[in-house]
């Protein structure tokens, strides 16, 4: 009966068993779900025994899979006794309290071989190895469980220590405790209490005697070093105050001045403040200011502009010693068909160089000879005076000496006396060639006679105009004209020193396809060299190609030499000067400041216009002595000549009251007014008077262009009331000076802020605000200024008669004493009018 019902209970196990730890020890089915179980927040480690299969008669370490198949009520209850003693306990020991087990959990005890399967066990022999397996599976528990007890027990030791409040213990004992605690704990020094609470010391950073994590860095420690090192030497002394040169632009912001002065930003605002402006760091002021401020620092001032560029362009004056003779250069004007053209070809000819070469083709506008005496002579082939007197309107004095060509059968012509004008007002000295003599009805003596009338004195007349009688087209006396040149030349002095950096003039120039932009340049001084890099007027350039008026390349060209340069960036204007600069960056430098010129010049000119009156008003208060040019242009000769008369006998009657004064009459003529007449007005700045006659299209609109003033009129009085209201509106005014009053100094008070007031009696006549005032001491002038504070009582007031009380204080001076003398006076200008 019992074995039917254990063979029935076995039949209900399952035919494997597991053996799981998860905080205890249990038993589990396999295959089955496991018997769930209270989490107790621990981590469980899981033991399974797996019996492996066997096949064949390989003996295997498990049981057999049918003696495996069934449980007793013993094993029953071991499994249950474990599960309960694992609730009770309410977890099991942690993981890293187990012992650690790798791989598979390696049987209780090894299986001794099983029988093949052939061979099978008796009931009592497979139910006694069945107990002895949980024999030694309840051995292995109750180790564990050991092991499990005393862990916990550890545990609630540390628990009990922490919180022995919780185990009874009274809160006094429990301070007692920690108190206790902390006196037999061992002090740190005070600079190891805190991380970061004290720096570290010397004898720290040497010994080493600190935790690794709470040190302080290298740099924290050299800095220490350093401090102590200089706190050992003692105090510093106040290094001297360095004196600058401080170079300020027109305009200069606070902070930027702080800075090139070395000053605190905070002390220059003070010193505004004391000037009476608010300024703050940011903010721009002058340079009158900015000078104020650097000098009561004790700084030496330097302005700079930016027309500082240009100084030192142009280099040093060159030495006595090194200046060596140079070839002239020679202007040729006159008439038209006077024969201009004919003596440069016959001067052309005479040239050695272009003879031996069978001719010669002019590529440029100016070409250099050698006679044959040696002599180099350099030409400029000009279309006449106009293009001459441009050149010199740009400032560009080229010419050395002026040939004016003079036809023996035709005497002097207009463009002749126009020759002659534009020659005397370049101020350059005349040759008179008188060509044509070989012709029948040639008379060089009424030549000589004519040229008196515009003040050419010839040398056969006892003058001093070297005078010359040629035949261009029979080459007559070529020669002896060559030498009244060089004697000239000699008289001028003409030297330059070539080894210094080129200079020089652009005669013409323009833009030439597969070229680019192609100057003619003749050279003043020093040697242009390939290379150079050099300014033209607002442009600049380096020097790609040199080539000389035969069309050769060269290398270099010497002073008087004239030649083509290739290198430009732009095209300059005729007349402008060339200069060669040591660098790139400087030539960049100077022609934007001369482009920017030139625009400001040209937007002033387009809001305001220029008027040739207004720029005489202006040189006139700067001091100048101002000089009236006029051209006078007539529709008959007698009415020029009765113009001319009458300004210069105004000018004589006047002079010995107005002797700042002179009209200078630059040409006169018979005729319209004419493109060449606003050139030469231009050139010497001065007005055209246009008497019965008017200007064509292209004069009127050169000169408004260039801004001359054309004047109309058709009645001579007017012409003569018109110039003295010119000439009279050009004198300065006389200063007068009217005496106001005088005032005694009684008390002199000083006020903060304010300054020194006197306090004075008016003892004669006035006092007037805003007046000037003289101080005497002793019936002695000790100084003179302006008045500037004129109080009644506490009001400020206009002006104080005789017999009142006042006070008074200077402009910038307070040197008052009492028993000082005030003069007051007022300074009135005056116009004057030329009669």
């Amino acid at each position: 009966m019992s074995e039917a019902k254990d063979k029935k209970d076995d039949e209900k196990k399952p035919a494997k068993k597991t053996l799981s730890l998860g905080g205890t020890l249990s038993l589990k089915a396999g295959g089955s779900p496991p018997t769930p179980r209270p989490s107790t927040g621990r981590n469980t480690v899981s033991v399974e025994v797996r019996r492996s299969k066997r096949t064949g008669s390989t003996p295997s370490s498990n049981t057999n899979t049918e003696t495996d198949s069934k449980l007793t009520n013993a094993e029953r209850d071991a499994r249950e006794r474990a599960l309960k003693l694992a609730m009770e306990q309410g977890g099991g020991a942690r993981r890293s309290t187990l012992p650690k087990r790798q791989g598979p959990v390696a049987p209780v005890k090894k299986a001794e071989p099983e029988a093949p399967k052939d061979e099978k066990l008796s009931p009592e022999d497979a139910r006694a190895k069945e107990l002895a397996e949980m024999e030694q599976i309840e051995t292995e528990e109750s180790k564990l469980k050991a092991q499990v007890l005393e862990n916990q027990a550890r545990m609630a030791q540390h628990n009990a220590n922490t919180n022995s409040r919780r185990d009874g213990e009274t809160e006094v004992s429990y301070r007692d405790r920690i108190k206790k605690a902390d006196e037999n704990k061992p002090k740190r020094p005070p600079q190891q209490q805190s991380r970061r609470g004290t720096r570290m010391t010397v004898n720290q950073a040497i010994n080493r005697d600190f935790e690794r994590d709470r040190s302080q860095s290298l740099a924290a420690q050299r800095r220490a070093r350093e401090k102590a090192r200089l706190a050992a030497l003692g105090p510093k002394e106040a290094a001297a105050k360095v004196m600058r040169e401080v170079i300020v632009p027109e305009t200069i912001t606070v902070g930027e001045l702080a800075n090139r002065m070395t000053e605190a930003g905070k002390d220059v605002i003070k010193e505004l403040m004391k000037l009476g402006i608010m300024a703050t760091m940011s903010q721009t002021i002058d340079a009158d200011t900015a000078e104020l401020v650097i000098t009561e620092f004790g700084h030496t001032f330097k302005r700079v502009t930016d027309a500082d560029v240009e100084i030192g362009l142009e280099g040093d004056e060159d030495d006595e010693a090194n200046l060596l003779p140079r070839s002239p250069v020679v202007t040729i004007m006159g008439h038209v068909d006077h024969g201009k053209t004919s003596l440069l070809d016959a001067m052309r000819a005479t040239d050695v160089v272009s003879g031996e070469a069978g001719g010669i083709t002019q590529h440029i506008g100016a070409y250099q000879i050698k006679t044959k005496a040696g002599n180099q002579i350099t030409f400029l082939d000009t279309p006449g005076h106009a293009a001459f007197t441009e050149m010199r309107a740009r400032g560009a004095n080229v010419t050395d000496i002026c040939v004016i060509v003079v036809a023996a059968d035709d005497a002097i012509m207009p463009q002749t006396i126009e020759a002659i004008n534009h020659a005397k007002a370049a101020e350059v000295p005349i040759i008179v060639a008188i060509n044509k003599i070989d012709l029948p009805a040639a008379d060089a003596n009424k030549v000589r006679q004519d040229l008196l009338q515009y003040s050419v004195v010839v040398e056969e007349l006892s003058g001093d105009v070297q005078c010359v009688e040629i035949s261009a087209k029979n080459k007559t006396n070529l020669d002896k004209l060559e030498e009244a040149i060089m004697l000239q030349a000699e008289l001028l002095e003409l030297k330059a020193n070539p080894d210094r950096s080129a200079q020089g003039f652009v005669v013409e120039a323009k833009l030439e396809k597969g070229r680019g932009s192609v100057a003619t340049v003749l050279i003043e001084k020093g040697t242009l060299r390939v290379g150079d890099i050099f300014v033209a007027g607002s442009e600049y350039g380096k020097v790609r190609a040199i080539i000389n008026d035969r069309g050769q390349n060269m290398k270099e060209a010497t002073p008087g030499q004239p030649v083509e340069v290739l290198g430009l960036n732009a095209t300059p204007a005729a007349g402008d000067k060339m200069i060669v600069v040591p660098d790139d960056a400087r030539a960049r430098e100077v022609s934007e400041y001369r482009q920017n010129k030139i625009k400001d010049l040209q937007a002033a000119a387009a809001v305001s216009g220029r008027t040739t009156i207004d720029d005489l008003l202006a040189a006139r208060d700067a001091g100048e002595k101002v000089k009236l040019s006029v051209v006078i242009k007539a529709g008959v000769h007698g009415s020029v000549e009765a113009i001319a008369g009458s300004l210069n006998k105004m000018v004589e009657e006047n002079a010995e009251e107005h002797s700042d004064i002179q009209v200078d009459i630059l040409h006169t003529g018979v005729g319209g007014i004419t493109e060449s007449d606003v050139t030469l007005a231009n050139a010497s700045g001065g007005i055209i008077i246009g008497f019965n006659v008017r200007a064509n299209v292209q004069a009127r609109e050169l000169a408004a262009r260039e801004g001359i003033d054309i004047r109309y009129y058709n009645v001579i009085y007017d012409v003569i009331d018109d110039a003295k209201s010119i000439l009279s509106g050009m004198l300065p005014p006389a200063m007068r000076e009217e005496y106001l009053g005088q005032a005694k100094i009684k008390e002199v008070f000083n006020i903060t802020k304010v300054g020194k007031i006197a306090g004075c009696e008016v003892v004669t006549g006035m006092v007037k605000r805003g007046s000037k005032v003289r101080l005497l001491r002793d019936d002695v002038v000790i100084h003179e200024g302006m008045l500037k504070t004129l109080k009644r009582h506490k009001d400020e007031v206009k002006e104080v008669k005789e017999g009142m009380e006042c006070g008074m204080a200077f402009e910038k001076y307070e040197d008052l004493k009492a028993g000082d003398i005030i003069e007051c006076f007022e300074v009135i200008a005056e116009q004057r009018t030329v009669q």
